[in-house]
């Protein structure tokens, strides 16, 4: 039996880092593998041929040699990932659907997918293995019980590029024991976090090990979910390291409350923690108890960071904007938060309601959840809560200045200097050779520092700490993290200027077409993406010379810039695609991530189909 397993491309987002993936990690694609993926695969039978293509880091094969397909997603993947069902299943291959939002909402899929495994695959998958082997595969396949982690394998690590990822994944436990009204781990995963033992975590880190893995995310949802457990498996890890020349490099996901254990923090500078993500939401202390996450009231949240920091611990931090309190005064209350605690990785989304969760049930019941609105990704401008003490556009609007204040150059500068003057030294492991160092560091001067000027070169000089050298690393860190940041906030948050639609500029662009006498070769069309978004398509029916090409980039650069809109670069031939008018196009539009769609041959027509609100896939090039 062949099996290919899918990860769908992920939409760019502030969690993508594409400018730092793409200018400073040389030979990197993306940050982090498919690690649920590869545990499937090692669920799979033994005698089964398995391929996993992830197509964040790599094409996708658009008639591949395979009996199933199975794609996975989260919430932020599922319109891709449905788009990907239904091409492959109309190409004849019976396809399968898992991943969390498949697990959170498997009747979306029904008609998409042949089957869905809903849940933790450990017992599921065999399950549905063992059917399509015998040639009777249910539509579903749900798991409702708790998954005893000793039953998971090490995941299949040698069927990912992992050169083309800047830091492999392993997980050590599932679920979480607070009761956070947003979120839809618990859901998931329930309040009595699960743990593997430390014999399975030395398999799995012998395994990354003899990959040349060096960089290590743990994926929980809860590192210290129970402290106990954590503090066994933080006590190996340590002297794995020992054991084994302190190469490897850790983060993870941790709650606040890992500040209030000294034994806790030391233990993970011992094991090699550099980092970890933490949710701190908001200063606001009511707000927190409105939301049930009372684990965050318990101190001065100010002081829990700084003694993270103090311990060699970076902090990567999400907050949330849009509570049912919060007020236009919220924002700059979050920013001078922000601000005070140097955290420069400062993922601030909007407050969004996941299916399933309490949040969701209530905000449906309140009359204010809307319906329609996409809510996998809560950093795009768009929620599916109507606020309560503000209107959306003001949250919106607050949002986004927000974000624009906390990175310039300026306020980047300032937040490495707060971080700095409170962080001890970071645990001591080997790091990258001084050649790899001194690259990286070279690339962030030429393409991200000399690119601001003179204002960010200076600002950039006056934040290092040229008197704890040891440090510097970490300013550098900081800095690329907040620079990918900021290129994503220029293209992406742009404010159009005043009386500027979507619809003028598209009658702009279609008379400046018309006077370079293109009108025969490009045609434009100006219709609804998914979710509401406007969507340009640009058809080219005919020959794209280097004249109408450059004229067309300025154009399309343009519109891009002054507007929020999707575009669609539509080319009908595959021979097309070879022409230097057409590869011209496409690298001018390159830095705009996946706000620009490039769609060739026989999924054009499906793709056009926007005032219909088609949603069928194009052809996955």
């Amino acid at each position: 039996m062949r099996l290919l397993l899918i990860n769908p491309k992920v939409p760019e987002s502030f969690w993508s880092f594409r400018w730092a993936v793409r200018e400073v990690l040389h030979g990197r694609s993306a940050l982090n593998p498919p690690l649920g993926l590869a545990t499937v695969a090692a669920l799979s039978p033994r005698d089964w041929d398995v391929t996993i293509v992830d197509e964040n880091v790599e094409p996708l094969p658009l008639a591949p040699a395979a009996d199933v397909i199975g794609i996975c997603g989260m919430g932020v993947q599922a319109e891709r990932q449905k788009q990907l069902l239904r091409y492959y299943r109309k190409g004849g291959y019976f396809t399968v659907a898992g991943g969390s939002y498949a697990s959170l909402c498997p009747e979306e899929y029904r008609g998409i997918a042949d089957a869905v495994v809903a849940g933790e695959a450990e017992y599921a998958w065999p399950r549905f293995c063992a059917d399509v082997a015998r040639g009777a595969p249910e539509s579903l396949y749900r798991e409702t019980g708790d998954v005893d982690l000793a039953d998971s394998p090490v995941p299949r690590f040698d069927l990912l590029r992992l050169d083309r990822y800047a830091t492999a994944t392993v997980q050590l436990s599932r679920g979480c024991p607070y009761r956070c009204d947003f979120c839809d781990i618990i859901v998931m995963f329930g309040r009595r976090p699960r743990y593997k033992s430390v014999a399975q975590v030395e398999r799995e880190l012998d395994a990354l090990r003899e990959l040349g893995v060096r960089k290590v995310f743990f994926v929980d949802d809860n590192f210290i979910g129970n402290k106990a457990k954590a503090k066994e498996v933080l006590r190996f890890l340590a002297a794995y390291q020992d054991r084994h020349g302190r190469r490897m490099r850790f983060g993870t996901e941790a709650s606040l409350n890992l500040a209030d254990d000294d034994e806790l923090m030391a233990l993970f500078r011992q094991a090699g923690f550099e980092w970890a993500f933490v949710g701190l939401e908001t200063p606001d202390t009511q707000v927190l108890r409105d939301a049930n996450k009372t684990q965050n009231c318990k101190g001065d949240m100010l002081a829990a960071v700084r003694r993270l920091y103090a311990n060699g611990i970076d902090i990567l931090a999400g907050f949330i904007v849009g509570f049912d309190r919060d007020t236009t005064a919220s924002f700059d209350v979050q920013r001078r938060f922000i601000a005070d605690s140097g955290i420069v990785v400062a993922m601030v989304g909007l407050l969004t309601a996941l299916p399933k969760t309490p949040l969701f049930e209530r905000v449906r019941a309140e009359g204010r959840l809307v319906e329609d609105q996409p809510h996998g990704d809560n950093t795009k401008l768009r929620t599916n809560i109507v606020p309560r003490l503000m209107t959306t556009h003001e949250l919106i609007e607050g949002y986004k200045r927000l974000y624009t204040g906390l990175l310039t150059d300026r306020a980047i500068a300032e937040r490495v200097r707060n971080k700095l003057r409170h962080f001890g030294e970071h645990a001591q492991l080997q790091r990258e050779s001084l050649r790899e160092g001194l690259g990286l560091v070279w690339r962030l001067l030429q393409r991200g520092v000399a690119r601001g000027g003179f204002t960010r070169a200076w600002h950039f000089a006056r934040s290092l700490p040229w008197t704890r050298p040891r440090l510097l690393r970490q300013a550098v860190n900081d800095w690329v993290a907040g620079l990918a940041m900021r290129d994503y906030v220029d293209r992406h948050f742009a404010a159009a200027p005043t009386g500027v639609t979507v619809a003028a500029q598209v009658a702009r662009l279609r008379l400046a077409l018309l006077r370079g006498r293109a009108g025969t070769r490009v045609r434009l069309a100006l219709g609804r993406a998914a979710g509401g978004d406007d969507r340009v398509s640009v058809r080219i029916v005919g020959p794209l010379d280097g004249a109408l090409a450059r004229r067309l980039a300025h154009q399309l650069q343009r519109l891009l810039a002054r507007t929020p809109t999707q575009l669609v670069v539509a080319i009908e031939a595959w021979w097309q695609l070879e022409s230097r008018g057409v590869q011209r196009l496409l690298r001018s539009l390159e830095r705009h991530g996946d706000r620009v769609t490039v769609a060739v041959g026989e999924g054009v027509r499906d793709l056009l189909r926007m005032e219909a609100h088609d949603a069928r896939a194009p052809s996955p090039v």
